[in-house]
């Protein structure tokens, strides 16, 4: 296990979040539902009935009937959205079955974003065999981000890593450093920068070595620890090479930016990846 992974188990032992998992039919989130209840990590919560409460909460975030509401609220996922945003759930763990779209359409319906926030993201925790640890960001949800969904992508990344890992550095990787190159994907990325006011356009290279960075005047002040990618192309490309060519492990893709905990999983995940994904969200969810 990991530093990150042992303090995420830590977090999740003396919080013992309320955990609701609509895809309970799915044998695999059953076997973690229960393991994280017998080692006292979480407790899981079964489905309600729907009830006004929940009807509330949707018309609430949404413009819309109550009984166009009530309709979408027969859904799992939609429920348990619910169930979060109106305080009988701390957290909603699902994607075994669901795509990812449907997750994140329950929780941007019901429970909203973050003050701040106008783009839902997604990270991975890498961890490299020496031990070191970044946040991978956005490598699972956001194809083409604007530069204002990836100055969101940035900020939401930046509160993950402080919650996980401590501290935030973070890098806009692009191609280019500073003004070394010109095009639409480099001042996509500037833009980003300048809205954070977090070091980019800034190369891989600059970012992780600070003999780079300082040759390449990158801005960088410490070791990114923050890798937020320009595109889904780079990220999904990144963390995958670092697993098979590296040996790295990537928990994730773990969803960011809603007002409330939500856990996306892997359909491919198996119990041990769900339980890690599930503590993980419940450290980095600051104790919303």
């Amino acid at each position: 296990m990991t530093a990150t992974l042992d303090r995420a188990f830590e977090i999740a032992a003396k919080r013992k979040p309320r955990v609701v998992f609509p895809e309970m039919e799915d044998p695999r989130i059953s076997e973690a539902a229960a393991r994280l209840h017998a080692d006292g990590l979480a407790q899981p919560v079964a489905l309600v009935e729907l009830s006004d409460h929940h009807v509330d909460a949707l018309t609430t975030t949404r413009a819309m009937r109550s009984s166009i509401a009530k309709r979408l609220l027969h859904r799992p996922l939609m429920r348990a959205a619910a169930m979060v945003a109106t305080g009988e759930a701390d957290l909603m763990v699902a994607g075994a079955i669901a795509p990812t779209r449907r997750v994140i359409e329950a929780a941007s319906m019901v429970i909203g974003l973050e003050e701040g926030i106008q783009t839902p993201s997604s990270y991975f925790l890498m961890v490299l065999l020496d031990g070191q640890e970044f946040v991978f960001a956005d490598c699972a949800v956001n194809v083409s981000p604007t530069s204002q969904e990836l100055a969101d992508i940035a900020n939401a990344s930046a509160k993950t890593a402080k919650s996980l890992l401590g501290r935030a550095d973070v890098a806009l990787l692009s191609f280019s450093t500073g003004y070394s190159g010109t095009g639409e994907a480099v001042e996509k990325v500037r833009e980003a920068a300048e809205i954070t006011g977090f070091p980019g356009p800034v190369q891989a290279d600059a970012a992780l070595d600070m003999m780079t960075a300082q040759k390449k005047q990158a801005g960088m002040n410490n070791r990114a620890n923050v890798l937020v990618f320009p595109d889904l192309d780079a990220g999904n490309i990144a963390y995958k090479l670092m697993v098979q060519l590296a040996g790295a492990k990537a928990y994730g893709p773990i969803l960011q930016g809603f007002r409330k905990p939500i856990c996306d999983l892997s359909r491919g995940a198996t119990v041990d990846e769900i339980v890690a994904a599930t503590v993980l969200s419940i450290a980095g969810s600051n104790g919303q």
